[in-house]
């Protein structure tokens, strides 16, 4: 009888020990989920992460507990207390039509398909300059230059002796008339006028000096060369710009000018006449993008009739695109990083996903996502930087570290 009872002792006290044990494995399992869940974190300083309360080894200040993100590396889940506060609001987007309008700042400048260029006729010596200021107005048969050639002296020469033989009988008088027209011939390609030649019939004295005229009015923009200096054919003396007509320069981000093309019509405004606003159109677009600033350089041929505007002037073009489709959101929505551009979208009711995208063209506040989004998606359309600040604070770093466009 005793030894039954000291059985059940026995027993009575095995069952309470495992219990205990029992008891201290689960409160330790449930102390463990609770830790696992739960860091401090400072809110100066989100990629502070501690497992126990403190201060902010940067910053000095109390940490704050944080529990645990469950969600992907990508992801942040919201309450709907922290979505309202944010303002942050989703919609699917579908590709739509846009007008685009586009502002471009440029300098006026000389149009060189206006440009006339008065050179040396003959190799010769600048005996005299009659224009020796940039700027000055030339009109058309007003002398330019005077030139010392022994090419034309002898041209000169030759036409003289032709004509005074033109008198004599037979032969003589029928070769003459041939030597003189030769003669004549090449006086006119040293670019003489009938009116100079004609005056070599009575001239007691032929000159080694030979007067140049201007072939067109214009604005003298360069000359290329001074009194005394020796010249050979073709070499340019000055130019005439004809200021009637002049370009308008500007660069254009590479994401428009896919858009742009040749006749496109624009307003043109000027910084030095507020009031005044010309139309104009394209007429040159460089084929060539500027490697270092992804910049391309188009021109617009304007219209100056009044000689009003100046090469040098600054003037703001607006071209207006109408119709352009594309997928188009809120400027606001996108994050611009150093290395990449995303948006958020909502994975699931609360929570978010950053999602990588190329962008485009901007109007109207609006920027084009050049991207493939499911249709299905909803794009966080404002509150973005509040997700995005949320995330950085959470879990201390950018959505898109170590990733590149």
């Amino acid at each position: 009888m005793k030894t039954i009872k000291t059985i059940s002792l026995l027993s009575i006290l095995f069952m309470i020990i495992v219990a205990c044990n029992s008891k201290n494995k689960e409160n330790h399992s449930k102390h463990k989920k609770g830790a696992a869940i739960t860091f401090y974190t400072c809110s100066m300083d989100p990629q502070v992460k501690e497992d126990k309360q403190g201060k902010c080894p940067i910053c000095h200040m109390e940490l704050t507990p944080m529990k645990q993100d469950d969600t992907e590396t990508n992801e942040i889940s919201l309450s709907k207390q922290q979505i309202q506060l944010g303002n942050i609001t989703t919609q699917t987007i579908s590709e739509t039509k846009n007008n685009l309008e586009q502002n471009y700042t440029g300098v006026l400048t000389i149009n060189q398909e206006k440009i006339k260029t008065i050179s040396a006729r003959a190799m010769g010596r600048i005996e005299k300059l009659y224009f020796k200021t940039v700027g000055d107005y030339v009109i058309k048969n007003q002398a330019v230059y005077q030139l010392y050639s022994e090419d034309i002296a002898i041209a000169k020469q030759d036409y003289y002796a032709a004509y005074k033989q033109l008198s004599m009988p037979g032969d003589f008088g029928k070769n003459a008339r041939n030597m003189l027209n030769a003669a004549k011939q090449k006086l006119l390609f040293f670019g003489l006028t009938n009116t100079q030649i004609e005056s070599l019939k009575t001239s007691k004295q032929l000159s080694p000096y030979t007067i140049f005229y201007s072939t067109a009015s214009g604005t003298i923009s360069e000359i290329s060369t001074t009194e005394g200096s020796y010249v050979m054919e073709g070499s340019p003396i000055i130019k005439l710009a004809n200021l009637n007509s002049l370009w308008l320069e500007t660069q254009v981000n590479v994401n428009y000018a896919k858009n742009l093309k040749i006749g496109q019509k624009a307003q043109i405004t000027f910084t030095d006449f507020p009031d005044k606003t010309i139309n104009a159109q394209v007429s040159f677009i460089n084929p060539e993008i500027n490697p270092d600033t992804r910049l391309l350089l188009i021109r617009l041929e304007i219209p100056n009739p009044n000689l009003l505007l100046k090469p040098g002037m600054q003037a703001v073009a607006k071209l207006t695109e109408s119709n352009i489709k594309g997928l188009y959101i809120p400027v606001d929505a996108v994050i611009r990083e150093e290395n990449a551009s995303y948006i958020w979208v909502e994975k699931r009711p609360g929570v978010f996903e950053n999602l990588m995208v190329e962008t485009g063209i901007e109007t109207n506040g609006m920027i084009e996502i050049k991207s493939e989004i499911d249709s299905t998606k909803k794009v966080v359309i404002t509150g973005a930087y509040a997700i995005n600040s949320e995330y950085k604070f959470r879990k201390g770093s950018d959505p898109m570290e170590g990733m590149k466009m």
